[in-house]
């Protein structure tokens, strides 16, 4: 039986000459407490050397995943003829088994053995020290390390996160500069902040101007473009309500606005680094999303093979996790987007159709995001195929709802031309136009006869009028006294036809018609009257229905008396 060993500098092939100790595997460590008792059990056979670094990690690496190097191949093929081979890798192992046809063993006293060589190895394998085979070992675990990223240098996304989180450290920092110089040099001109509002053009203004006196005679056409800002800001110069300030304040104020040119000028530069390293490390999600927002979902996932791992659900509300806890907690709607909400695409949606388009969207990035990150393409062809597919679904939503609101249901209403006085052929109008009539107009100050009707309205409202505003003569009054009276009598007559009881229906008809009877004469006095006493009508008629109850009050006590007595 063979042992095959691996070591840092080489494969090492061992003979076993006592194959009868392995079966005692709990004793088998004992032979290997020291190097004579351990030559006596194995001796070394054949040892292949590793050429360079590079050598050593391309086996090693192979090794790891199961696979013999071509260099081992070769030398098991020389020393293994008629041999098992005894392996410390089952999967190794049956690759060995396939394609040279060599029997391999793997068991537990294979291990044991195995831990006896690397406890021995320097004694047994002659021109290698212990001095030598700890730099070998370390080496090539530092480049089987480096290997194991299975990336690139340029496919780091590592300079990603760091690049996007300085990016918004950036902004942070040039906003604060920024306010700071606005607030400090505001106390000399303080005009200035609303005639220049851009923060990268009101330092250059500063820095150029210095005191605001300076102002007039500055040329301000490269830093501003357009020409009546630069006269408003020559004008308000000179009549600024600002203090005046010492050179030493200017000086400091200046060297305030270096600092926030500085920033804008490398944040420029980080921008165009990020944008680069975005469209080599993840070109399809950069198509679809764009830099900053493929950037920030890049950083949130902690890099882009734990993001490939995440459903486009997660990526749809990846930064809404505060939200979406508590929307859960609270038992309310969960949020729709998140990071992703910045993209253009759905920038471009309807407030209605932001929901449809993310959750799109998001099915699409994590596809794109899948290829970069395992595929071993590096085009964007898939990412502007996607980016075109949710434009399209994007009209589609925004027309088939104009179509909706505008029309019926099935899409936009048909829109026909009006064809009625029109001919077929030519372009003119059956029917002339209507010529101007001037004997139709109405003069103010003549009375024509073709209207009297409207003269004899007119005429009736003034009276009508009139009537209302005089006041009321006494031929008026005593018909409203006359009225009141019959409307007393009717009402007396009424009640006497309650109380009395009626002998048979006829005569009870013959009453009620004699009531509405009486109801209706008083109705047409006061018709007679005119409508002109309505207003005094009614409060007679208020004061008439007290008088009638409080008589009918007592009324009914002479009654109830008149009754009790007769009863007694």
């Amino acid at each position: 039986m063979l042992v095959l060993f691996e070591t840092p500098a080489g494969f090492a092939l061992f003979k076993v000459l006592d194959e009868g100790k392995l079966d005692k595997v709990e004793d088998l460590w004992k032979e290997f407490t020291t190097s004579d008792s351990a030559r006596r059990v194995v001796e070394l056979k054949a040892f292949n050397k590793f050429e360079n670094t590079s050598d050593a990690l391309s086996a090693a690496t192979l090794i790891i995943d199961s696979k013999p190097s071509k260099g081992l191949r070769k030398f098991l093929q020389k020393h293994c003829e008629g041999e098992t081979l005894a392996v410390a890798d089952s999967k190794l192992g049956n690759a060995i088994k396939e394609k040279l046809k060599i029997d391999c063993v793997h068991n537990s006293a294979v291990m044991e053995l195995m831990r006896g060589l690397r406890n021995q190895l320097t004694e047994l394998i002659t021109g290698l020290g212990a001095q030598d085979l700890g730099p070998m070992s370390l080496g090539l675990s530092h480049s089987l390390s480096r290997y194991k990223l299975k990336f690139s240098p340029e496919k780091v996304d590592t300079m990603i996160i760091q690049a996007i989180g300085l990016l918004d450290d950036l902004d942070k920092e040039l906003n604060t500069y920024a306010m700071r110089v606005r607030e400090w040099y505001g106390w000399h001109f303080p005009e200035l902040t609303k005639i220049v509002t851009d923060n990268i053009q009101y330092a250059k203004v500063v820095k150029m101007m210095g005191n605001r006196a300076n102002a007039v005679n500055l040329d301000f056409s490269e830093i501003l473009s357009d020409e009546e800002v630069e006269t408003q800001l020559k004008e308000a110069a000179v009549i600024s309500m600002g203090t005046e300030v010492s050179d030493l304040d200017l000086l400091n104020i200046r060297e305030l606005c270096d600092q926030v040119l500085a920033l804008s000028e490398y944040r420029a530069q980080l921008y165009d680094y990020l944008k680069s390293r975005m469209n080599t490390i993840a070109p399809n999600l950069t198509a679809l999303v764009g830099e900053l927002v493929g950037a920030r979902l890049i950083a949130h996932g902690g890099s882009l093979l734990n993001l490939a791992k995440q459903p486009g659900s997660t990526i749809q509300i990846l930064g809404a996790e505060k939200a979406l806890f508590r929307a859960l907690k609270t038992k309310h709607s969960t949020p729709k987007y998140g990071l992703i909400y910045h993209a253009s695409l759905i920038g471009k949606a309807s407030q209605k159709h932001k929901g449809k388009i993310s959750r799109s969207l998001a099915a699409k990035t994590a596809l794109a995001i899948r290829y970069d990150a395992l595929g071993d393409g590096e085009d964007n062809s898939i990412g502007t195929e996607s980016r075109l597919k949710l434009e399209t679904r994007l009209q589609v939503l925004e027309k088939t709802e104009f179509g909706k609101s505008a029309g019926s249901a099935k899409g936009k209403p048909k829109i026909e031309a009006y064809e009625k006085d029109r001919k077929k052929g030519a372009g003119a109008l059956i029917t002339p136009a209507k010529a101007y009539n001037p004997a139709a107009d109405v003069f103010l100050g003549k009375s024509t006869e073709e209207t009297p009707k409207k003269s004899e309205l007119a005429s009736k409202k003034r009276k009508h009028h009139d009537a209302e505003t005089a006041p009321p003569t006494e031929p008026a009054a005593e018909a409203i006294q006359e009225d009141g009276d019959q409307e007393r009598k009717k009402k007396k007559k009424s009640k006497e036809t309650e109380e009395t009881p009626v002998a048979d229906a006829d005569g009870g008809k013959k009453k009620k018609k004699k009531s509405k009877e009486n109801e209706e004469e008083p109705a047409v006095a006061t018709a007679e009257g005119g409508k002109k006493k309505k207003k005094k009508k009614s409060d007679t008629d208020g004061e008439d229905v007290a008088m009638q109850a409080e008589e009918s009050g007592k009324k009914d006590k002479k009654k109830k008396k008149k009754r009790h007595a007769d009863d007694e």
